[in-house]
């Protein structure tokens, strides 16, 4: 079986082409475990669409599906384009989160840089979602007798967002886990630790829904900026640092959200 290493700054992922029988779920968990198995945050299967150009099926390493991941559609479109899958350098992919819409930049004929249509966040507790009523915006919660300050909304997956004074300092190994499954998400949520640097720079530390912490989340950062603006703390179009590289995420009139940022291939290999 025959696969592709990439990864979105540092947020890796392995990608096989759809054939009908194979298991996905069951070979995400064994081909992700980072000691047993090749190692990466998730799978991403190149599958055919009726309503798009192509389909992306996503798999997190415990075996869960998700809906979307920002990284993973730029490696995604990267791999589609220049594997002469998709023609196009504006293309739609089908995911559970609806059509996304990825932009390629070329040079030399290969995929330099890529922008995506992210969509509008909704900040509604019902979509992201979120138990309770009321504003999904500053809600204490408690871990553990640490009082916390999240605020929640829905970028495609659903996410939470902590501010934070400086994020190196911050106990996210025990918070991070904790919001994940807390009982206000039932269907659990990403935890972002985000630490505002000034109106056009935020740094970003992502516990990540079925992987744990990555270096780097597209949809994370999408959910901060968007969050973060909402909150007029920041500028509409931000850059994102996380720990291998930087995102430039923009809030538009309308509330869309654009991702701009690259992917790297890794190696080709084969499962035996």
């Amino acid at each position: 079986m025959k696969f592709s290493k990439m990864h979105g700054l540092g947020n890796d992922f392995l990608i096989f082409e759809e054939d009908g029988k194979t298991d996905w779920h069951t070979i995400a968990k064994k081909v992700c475990a980072r000691r047993v198995g090749v190692g990466a945050d998730g799978i991403m299967v190149v599958a055919s669409s009726d309503v798009a150009d192509i389909r992306m099926i996503i798999i997190n390493a415990d075996g869960s599906e998700a809906e979307m991941c920002g990284n993973g559609i730029r490696c995604f479109a990267k791999y589609v384009y220049e594997n002469d899958i998709v023609s196009k350098t504006d293309m739609t992919v089908e995911t559970l989160a609806g059509i996304i819409k990825p932009k390629l930049t070329l040079q030399n004929g290969k995929v330099s840089g890529i922008t995506v249509d992210m969509g509008k966040p909704s900040f509604e507790r019902a979509d992201i979602p979120m138990s309770g009523s009321g504003s999904s915006f500053d809600v204490p919660i408690d871990v553990d007798g640490l009082k916390v300050i999240v605020s929640a909304l829905l970028m495609g997956v659903p996410h939470a967002v902590v501010l934070v004074d400086d994020i190196e300092t911050t106990d996210t190994a025990v918070i991070g886990p904790k919001l994940e499954e807390h009982e206000l998400f039932p269907q659990k949520i990403n935890v972002n630790f985000m630490q505002v640097l000034d109106r056009d720079n935020v740094k970003v530390k992502t516990f990540e829904r079925g992987a744990g912490f990555t270096l780097a989340c597209g949809t994370g950062s999408c959910a901060v900026v968007a969050a973060l603006y909402k909150k007029g703390v920041i500028n509409s179009k931000a850059t994102v640092h996380l720990e291998v590289g930087e995102l430039v995420i923009e809030v538009l009139d309308d509330d869309t959200v654009l991702m701009s940022g690259s992917a790297e291939p890794v190696y080709t290999a084969q499962l035996q």
